[in-house]
């Protein structure tokens, strides 16, 4: 059971004159049961005018069935030191007595509120639940809960300080004390009148915290510049930012509005807000989806197939890329909007990458479809594969974001396995390349590669090959297997790279070499989990 008191009858009296609404009225008398402000706003009002009609000499209670305990914290202090009366022009404006509390109240109904400019009226209504989950189910979102969020134009913070300093003032006069905290927000009561009407209307559970997200962006054109004295009374707190439209920004809004004087403010602006002509309109009804991540191991079998897209000022240099024939089909089942590709590390354009393949993730943003089962996730890595002959996945799977951490995680401790093709200049034989299978831990200093200079810091990196096995072919040519740190330049390591790679087989091998092919037999990293 929650009630009004007769402590809150000024609090009551005083904003219903000025043109508040009763669910703002409820907010300024610290009412802080959901189930209050989910009545009706008919009902609202007559309970607040009865309540007006009450014995004023007579300590009476208003109460309200409900389930939800009241918070209330206001409090019976000695009056605070503080701005006199002050109107716009440096005094708070009379407010006069309302005699006829019927006139007040019914005239209070056709108008939009004055601190809320209408958010807490219209938009608590079933026609507008209606219209937001009808935008939902047009979207062919799939969730089964839901978080809603409320974006509210700045200057509903100014209009509610400008209510709290007239209220303020009066309660002091009465040796009663209002602390701003003590005020409800407004998103907050919002969000309990709205999440029930939008939990049963679209059939699903509101939680805190999930995937999928319901916002509405409101705003009110008619006073959207009243915030523009802030910035010259506190100019500090408005910074242009160059991914914000405005610098008049929530935040900066309340951050100015904790740094002005009382005095300075209530100069600039009317206290009572004035009542407007228009409600707030809800400016974008808007849902999105938590990421959704896909991980699998890929093959690439061709040597003209660049990793990502191979784009040079503008120009694209070959038609496709593993990301993009991996990504175009989980893109289409999962109806997201765009992806990010991540994968432990990432090979050259004309390099293979065989044996059980390298470790990819995909994170898919803003996905319309997020349940998949096994058998079709195995279905949808089948329509990958034959797709194209140049790429192949396996182990494709649903994971969660903490898990692809685990691809990242001592990325240049583990191994990776290579095949290289070499030539050398001098004539060679199997004697003169056997010693290499005899060479354990040899380590490198690398230097930063010229091929790759222009995107990596200029350093000298310190690798490790673990294992070489040559295979000999003719007498220049012939097959080296290596086992390496994760990291390591191989084709660098054939050739030397103008000295900048020692040692390298080159320099062991007393002669000019190159590499004429490079294969990716293994990516030593133990995920994602084999199907």
């Amino acid at each position: 059971m929650s009630s009004l008191t007769e402590k809150d009858r000024p609090i009551v009296q005083l904003l219903l004159n000025t043109g508040t609404c009763p669910r703002c009225i409820l907010r300024f008398c610290s009412v802080g049961s959901q189930m209050l402000y989910r009545h009706s706003y008919k009902d609202l009002m007559k309970v607040l005018k009865e309540f007006l009609k009450n014995n004023q000499e007579k300590e009476d209670t208003v109460c309200f069935d409900a389930v939800d305990p009241p918070c209330k914290r206001i409090r019976l202090e000695h009056p605070e030191e503080g701005p006199e009366d002050l109107n716009h022009n440096g005094v708070l404006q009379q407010i006069p007595q309302v005699n006829d509390e019927n006139t007040a109240v019914e005239n209070l109904a056709v108008k939009a509120c004055n601190v809320c400019l209408g958010i807490l009226q219209e938009f608590c209504e079933a026609d507008f639940v209606k219209k937001v989950c009808q935008k939902v189910n047009s979207a062919d979102y799939q969730f089964t809960s839901f978080v809603f969020s409320v974006s509210l134009p700045p200057q509903l913070s100014v209009r509610e300080r400008a209510a709290w300093l007239v209220l303020k003032q009066e309660m002091r006069n009465l040796g009663i004390s209002l602390a701003k905290d003590d005020i409800v927000q407004l998103k907050e009561a919002y969000k309990w009148i709205i999440h029930p009407q939008l939990s049963e209307e679209l059939g699903v559970f509101f939680l805190k915290v999930f995937l999928f997200e319901v916002s509405v962006v409101f705003a009110h054109p008619e006073t959207d510049e009243e915030c523009h004295f802030l910035a010259t009374a506190c100019p500090d707190c408005f910074k242009p930012a160059k991914n914000k439209q405005s610098v008049f920004t929530r935040m900066a809004v309340i951050k100015a509005l904790e740094k002005i004087k009382e005095e300075d403010f209530i100069k600039h602006f009317p206290c009572p807000p004035s009542s407007p002509k228009n409600l707030c309109v809800a400016l974008e009804i808007q849902c999105n989806n938590g990421a959704v991540f896909v991980a699998g191991r890929y093959n690439k079998y061709s040597r003209n197939l660049p990793q990502t897209p191979w784009i040079i000022d503008g120009e694209r240099k070959l038609e496709s890329s593993v990301e993009e024939l991996i990504s175009e089909h989980l893109m289409a089942e999962f109806k997201a909007d765009s992806f990010n590709f991540s994968s432990s590390g990432r090979e050259d354009v004309d390099v293979r990458t065989l044996g059980n393949g390298r470790p990819f993730a995909i994170e898919l943003v803003n996905p319309r479809r997020i349940h998949f089962t096994a058998e079709e996730m195995k279905r949808l890595q089948q329509t990958i594969n034959t797709s194209s002959d140049k790429i192949q996945v396996r182990d494709l799977q649903l994971v969660t974001r903490e898990a692809i951490g685990r691809m990242k995680e001592g990325e240049e401790e583990k191994t990776k396995t290579y095949s290289a093709l070499i030539w050398t200049d001098k004539a060679i034989q199997k004697e003169d390349i056997a010693f290499l299978d005899d060479i354990k831990e040899l380590k490198l200093d690398q230097k930063t590669p010229l091929r790759v200079l222009h995107r990596r810091p200029l350093a000298v990196r310190c690798r490790i090959i673990h294992t070489m096995r040559s295979e000999y072919i003719d007498e220049h040519h012939f097959r080296l297997h290596l086992k390496t740190q994760a990291g390591t330049y191989i084709k660098e390591f054939v050739h030397g790279d103008f000295g900048r790679t020692k040692p390298n087989i080159g320099s062991l091998l007393n002669r000019t070499a190159d590499i004429l092919e490079l294969d990716v037999e293994s990516v030593d990293v133990d995920w994602p989990p084999t199907l």
